[in-house]
């Protein structure tokens, strides 16, 4: 299993790929209706560092769990080192909500200036410069997900390794929970076709049950196997951190 924001060695080291080369994302999905899901933000960073004091730029995807947080993975947050930080944004970073389509949509844009890093699992909260009215945000669920529940995947990654470029569609898919463990679940592909599954650019990804426009968090998309693939994808419990959640963001 990989970090699903690693390619080769690094994580999140793809070098954001010109327009041209978009591919949809969550790998096997299908397109996400037009007014849906508001709430999964694209999040786009430069100038994140590499040991040889180079930089480079890269994407996640992340959902918004309160008018101004939104809740991502905790390694698309890094030092030179791979190590995750907290604090003051170590690098600028765009959040984008309330978009399906970049091609006919602007959506709202905003500036992350703080991270937060969960203790108990791969997740952080990114605090937004501005709140956002015009997106209801995700409820986080405290209930404990259970073997064999169904769940939606939303995300703006890639369609494969093989090719990894940052999506202008965004995409969803359903999975169904295969394992529960005490701070994550393991997820596997059901529709459209048993290998829908998160990619390159998918870290941060909200798996959760949908209610309208809107939805209820129980996990977030932290590893898992070269896309597309039927196997088993790690993702992070909600219901473990709703707690932490809550008071970060009152």
């Amino acid at each position: 299993m990989r970090l699903r924001a690693l390619l080769a060695a690094a994580v999140l080291t793809i070098t954001a790929a010109p327009a041209a080369l978009a591919a949809p994302d969550v790998a096997h999905g299908s397109d996400v209706p037009p007014g849906q899901f508001g709430f999964v933000a694209k999040i786009a960073m430069t100038k994140i560092p590499r040991p040889d004091g180079s930089t480079y730029s890269s994407y996640c995807t992340g959902a918004l769990v309160a008018p101004g947080w939104v809740v991502t993975t905790g390694h698309c947050f890094h030092d030179a080192q791979r190590k995750r930080v907290a604090g003051q944004m170590p690098y600028p970073t765009t959040v984008t909500l309330g978009l399906v389509d970049e091609a006919i949509e602007s959506g709202v844009a905003r500036k992350a200036t703080e991270v937060l890093q969960a203790k108990e699992n791969d997740v952080a909260l990114l605090r937004l410069d501005t709140p956002v009215s015009t997106v209801a945000p995700m409820k986080v669920s405290r209930m404990l997900p259970k073997v064999g529940q169904q769940l939606t995947l939303a995300g703006w990654g890639s369609l494969s390794n093989t090719a990894p470029a940052p999506a202008t569609r965004m995409q969803h898919g359903t999975v169904q929970v295969a394992t529960v463990a005490p701070t994550t679940i393991g997820v596997r592909g059901a529709a459209p076709a048993i290998t829908t599954s998160a990619c390159t650019y998918d870290s941060g990804a909200p798996y959760f049950v949908p209610e309208g426009k809107g939805g209820t968090l129980v996990s977030i998309e932290a590893t898992g196997p070269a896309c597309p693939h039927a196997g088993v994808e790690t993702t992070s419990r909600a219901d473990v951190i709703a707690d932490w959640i809550a008071t970060q963001t009152a």
